[in-house]
């Protein structure tokens, strides 16, 4: 079983990689059971916080604006993770949105992973509810700062010590890292044309801008512009 590996979480804007924001960062290197370093940042989206986000999370606008740009803090976020193994709790999410940003930034991102969202799964009573918050409860792990990046990969690395601890001599193929599989495909940025026509668009029809209007891609621009034609009409040149 694996004991140098990095325990990594995310925060984002939404659930979809193709089109939200990643917004927090936390990542916990462990060796041989043990904490060795850690990574944390708060990312400056640009964009508006839904307000069940921040109510989940806790990351209001303010602290949002505070925070890091994010072209430098993924740059260090990647350079931590290193070339290790990776552990986290539902991880094909996060790994989604670390290889859409890695698409999009045309680099490579490949990497092995083991799920505690599935070791739990594999061990746990069916009736056992198999989220984060649930599993600390099981495990009887204190949560702290409750889906906020840095405390949930935390709690994550505890949760997957404690399994292999209880449950990797009875089946220790269970704990092998396996590759991550996610097909991602550059998103690029809406281009001016593009803007300048939402911008006029907006305008004549009285129509708010999208709240990612800034951070738009070439696709979403295109589908707004379709939706506001189907939905008001063409402009008259």
């Amino acid at each position: 079983m694996i004991e140098d590996y990095v325990v990594i979480d995310l925060e984002m804007t939404g659930l979809a990689a193709k089109t939200e924001a990643i917004l927090e960062v936390g990542a916990v290197r462990m060796r041989h059971g043990c904490e060795t370093g850690c990574y944390a940042a708060l990312l400056n989206t640009g964009r508006k916080i839904p307000e069940r986000i921040s109510a989940l999370t806790g990351i209001t606008a303010e602290m949002a604006e505070r925070g890091r740009n994010p072209e430098e803090a993924m740059e260090e976020f990647f350079a931590f993770l290193g070339e290790d193994v990776l552990v986290g709790q539902n991880i094909i999410f996060d790994y989604s949105f670390l290889k859409q940003w890695a698409v999009n930034h045309r680099f490579s991102f490949e990497r092995s992973a083991v799920d505690t969202l599935k070791l739990a799964r594999a061990f746990l009573p069916e009736e056992q509810k198999k989220d984060l918050g649930s599993l600390c409860s099981y495990f009887g792990i204190s949560r702290v700062d409750a889906h906020r990046a840095l405390g949930d990969a935390r709690e994550t690395g505890q949760i997957f010590e404690c399994m292999k601890s209880v449950y990797g001599k009875e089946a220790p193929e269970k704990f092998e890292p396996r590759p991550l599989i996610y097909r991602a495909k550059r998103q690029t940025p809406a281009s001016a044309r593009q803007k300048e026509y939402l911008r006029a668009y907006a305008a004549a029809r009285g129509i708010a801008l999208p709240d990612n209007f800034e951070q738009m891609s070439r696709s979403e621009a295109s589908r707004t512009v379709d939706r506001w034609i189907a939905a008001y009409g063409r402009l008259e040149k």
